[in-house]
């Protein structure tokens, strides 16, 4: 049966899509910068109150994923804290300046994640060769690849996803990216058996006063309404599942 991840921004969220019956959480912070690590406290709540399996993104920063000797022991610092609070799984990435899998990194990362199942995230989608990469990430033991086929969009790397699915020997692939509830039937169809999407919706502040002139935001990004934030739709995660579950019988990867 195909299981579907939703990324979810807060705990508010994460108890959203697991009510409506998602099978898995992706916790970040960050919806604007494509996920960040969560902060303790948020981590913290996860623990307590969200029963499904949890794996929280640790990444330090927007942009690439090339990151200095500063941010890397960051990364292992969160990834022990995560480990010791609990979590069964983590999603993170690492890569070279050339933008190959950035091996010696992940070695210990690996090492650090013993016992929890590791995603290697987007990262995935920015590396020169996916099919090397796919072997590498095989050979450093990842539970699965998130990724779009290396396209903006996944239903765009639908051709890719194929080849990835054909040529694992080990990590799930699991599509992300765009992955809707119309366009659900075209990833069973490819033979896709985990799926990984926001699910969402724009909600307005329940703030009634709004002060002109004032924003929290860059200039560069000055457009952004912040009296709105990013939420699980209950009503789209379970309408999901429900095709997810209908479809099961899917067809082969050619």
């Amino acid at each position: 049966m195909s299981k579907l991840e939703v990324c979810c921004y807060s705990v508010d969220c994460a108890l959203t899509a697991e009510l409506a019956g998602a099978d898995r959480i992706e916790l970040c912070a960050g919806q604007r910068e494509g996920g960040l690590t969560p902060s303790y406290g948020v981590l913290a709540e996860a623990r307590s109150r969200v029963r499904l399996p949890v794996h929280p993104i640790v990444r330090p920063r927007g942009g690439d994923f090339c990151y200095s000797d500063s941010e890397f022991r960051t990364i292992q610092y969160d990834i022990q804290r995560i480990k010791e609070m609990g979590f069964p799984g983590v999603v993170v990435g690492v890569l070279d300046e050339e933008g190959h899998i950035d091996l010696p990194r992940m070695k210990v990362l690996m090492a650090l994640c013993e016992g929890m199942a590791v995603t290697f995230h987007r990262a995935f989608d920015l590396c020169l060769n996916p099919h090397m990469a796919l072997q590498q990430l095989t050979d450093l033991g990842v539970a699965r690849v998130l990724t779009s086929g290396q396209q903006q969009q996944a239903e765009n790397g639908l051709t890719l996803l194929r080849e990835l699915i054909r040529a694992s020997r080990g990590p799930i692939i699991m599509a992300g990216a765009g992955v809707r509830l119309t366009n659900l039937h075209k990833f069973q169809r490819s033979g896709i058996q985990e799926l990984h999407s926001s699910a969402g919706h724009w909600l307005p502040s329940a703030m009634r006063f709004r002060k002109v002139g004032v924003s929290m935001c860059s200039d560069a990004e000055s457009d952004l309404d912040e009296f709105s934030h990013y939420c699980v739709d209950g009503d789209i995660v379970a309408e999901m599942k429900r095709v997810l579950n209908a479809g099961c019988q899917t067809v082969p990867v050619p």
